[in-house]
């Protein structure tokens, strides 16, 4: 899907910067130019599409549904399944994140997305089955879609509501400003659509500075951390390796079909499957470069709390998977 964009970065950092293939920055600069290109583009038709959504979305009653009905935790395990059906990375689960919130959803069920979303879907899925079998690949899908449900229970119960940032408090008030307009108005598609418009530029102009630095992060990460870096910390007789693994994932930055050669590589060394899950969910699910996309919408307590509950549930996971397989 994205191929064009990949030709235009080898050209570019290969043909007219004249760069070595293999050189650290070579690959640094390939990464950033990739991905910065695919994720700004993700990001505009996302941010806009959720625009439209938002314009017609009966706020009030998907807030008074979700306040007056007991789901017993179905409404985390259902945004858990449509973080399945998404192909976004982290860094590009935002704009839905505060879509999410911006249509009354509570916070722990927009968590449930955010963790599942960049973990599991149908490319990461594909690549599983391609990589480690059927088997593993249905651990893999459900194991992520229970993380993302328990982490979101475990998050709504925390009521971190108040974390969030002003600048988000300020796009939920002005959200909710329009919303009133439009149903009381009852506008069209046409003269709602330079409004939607307007947020959508008002939105990227917030988000995109914190794109660029997290992805010239993740491809500083990606260019210039050495081969078998990790490798030494990982190995099945280090009772700690787990742990270990998803917090050296941390300051690494890719998507599923990225890392999933990786972990391809570490389990064939000898690296525990358990321990290379552990691994992959940490690269996919946490890093440096979501953090500095969220301090957007989240004040650094917020964040602390969201990746303290994922990394703990990676980890456990992490043991489960080594004790089963």
């Amino acid at each position: 899907m994205f191929d064009w964009i990949q030709r235009i970065a080898d050209w570019l950092v290969y043909d007219v910067a004249q760069l070595e293939k293999g050189q650290h920055l070579a690959e640094a600069l390939n990464f950033f130019i990739y991905d910065t290109t695919k994720i700004l583009l993700l990001l505009f038709v996302i941010i806009f599409l959720m625009g439209i959504i938002n314009s017609y979305f009966p706020i009030d009653k998907v807030r008074n549904f979700l306040s007056r009905n007991k789901l017993y935790g179905a409404e985390y395990l259902i945004s858990s399944l449509f973080g399945v059906v998404t192909p976004f990375c982290s860094c590009s689960s935002v704009p839905l994140f505060i879509g999410f919130v911006k249509g009354g959803i509570p916070l722990g069920v927009t968590f449930s997305f955010l963790v599942t979303s960049p973990l599991v879907n149908e490319v990461a899925i594909g690549l599983f089955i391609g990589l480690f079998g059927m088997k593993m690949t249905a651990i893999y899908v459900v194991s992520g879609v229970l993380l993302g449900t328990i982490s979101g229970a475990i998050l709504q119960q925390l009521h971190l509501e108040r974390y969030l940032t002003p600048w988000v408090k300020k796009v939920l008030a002005k959200a909710q400003r329009e919303q009133d307009a439009f149903v009381a108005e009852k506008q069209t598609f046409k003269q709602r659509l330079p409004i939607i418009w307007d947020e959508v530029l008002n939105i990227l102009k917030g988000v995109v500075p914190y794109v660029i630095i997290g992805i010239a992060i993740g491809g500083l990460m990606h260019g210039y951390i050495p081969e078998g870096f990790f490798e030494q910390y990982m190995g099945k007789e280090n009772l700690f390796a787990v742990p270990m693994a998803t917090i050296l994932a941390v300051p690494m930055y890719s998507n599923a079909s990225g890392i999933l050669p990786v972990v391809q590589v570490l389990v064939a060394k000898g690296i525990p499957i358990g321990t290379a899950i552990a691994f992959m969910m940490g690269v996919v699910g946490l890093s440096l470069p979501e953090a500095m996309l969220l301090k957007k919408v989240m004040t650094f307590k917020l964040i602390g709390i969201f990746f303290g509950v994922v990394t703990l549930c990676i980890i456990i996971s992490g043991y489960v998977f080594n004790l089963v397989l």
